[in-house]
């Protein structure tokens, strides 16, 4: 296993895709958070309270989480698309050891990257609108919270990619998913709508990023919720990289 791993990381690390959409999501992060926080402060008429500064530090991560999940899409499809998935699985001919290894590497570089990125734009935010008063756990919380979103974003993506293969249809999907589709079940009428739309993919995960209020999951609920739809379709990719051809 640890020469499948060090394979998918000189793969990730090599590929110059990966680099950019990295560069981009960190960009993203701290190019809104940024903005809105300089805004925020220069039209305030007091002070701005910790909670809406940290919100204001990670309003970037909607865009940011469409960039990572293309990187997940990207880190398999590419390998269709050049017909390299057919080196790598004669290298491993274990299908479920080499998806395995690249979900490790993926989610090990998300995660760094997505903790980080997170951390800066907080601290940009927070350094901009110095908000009368702060907690630490607020903070840790917010940080650990962009980080663990934006990865499991990009495992959805991931998930996405080996289960269709095509990397602009894969990619159409994780927009529909995570930013259409989850607008539009909050325009279903009733009990049964609110509860869809609460349960729906970035719906739920991003409470625990910037919590909606009348949810009726909390953040860790909620980003729970989120992890069962990423393994949903990761299961649903992996049993059909086991029945199909290259």
């Amino acid at each position: 296993m640890i020469d499948i791993l060090r394979s998918e990381w000189t793969k990730i690390r090599s590929v110059r895709s990966t680099v950019w959409t990295l560069a981009v999501t960190a960009l993203l992060m701290l190019g809104m958070g940024a903005l809105i926080s300089i805004a925020a402060k220069n039209s305030a008429d007091g002070p701005i309270d910790a909670p809406q500064a940290i919100m204001m530090g990670l309003v970037g991560t909607m865009f940011a989480s469409l960039s990572m999940a293309t990187l997940g899409v990207l880190v398999i499809s590419s390998e269709y698309r050049t017909g390299g998935i057919r080196t790598s699985l004669m290298a491993v001919p274990k299908r479920m050891s080499l998806l395995t290894g690249k979900i490790v590497v993926f989610t090990a570089v998300s995660l760094v990257v997505s903790t980080v990125a997170s951390a800066a734009s907080l601290l940009v935010s927070l350094m901009v609108i110095q908000p009368p008063s702060l907690e630490t756990g607020d903070v840790v919380q917010a940080v650990l919270g962009g980080g663990l979103y934006l990865t499991a974003c990009g495992l959805f993506g991931l998930g996405l990619g080996t289960l269709i293969r095509h990397t602009p249809g894969a990619i159409v999907s994780a927009i529909a998913l995570m930013l259409v589709l989850p607008q539009v079940t909050t325009m279903l009428p009733g009990q049964w709508g609110k509860t869809v739309s609460d349960y729906f993919t970035t719906n739920a995960g991003s409470q625990i990023v910037m919590p909606r209020g009348g949810s009726s999951l909390g953040p860790w609920d909620g980003f729970g919720v989120y992890v069962v739809w990423v393994v949903i379709a990761m299961i649903a990719g992996a049993v059909l990289m086991q029945k199909r051809d290259a």
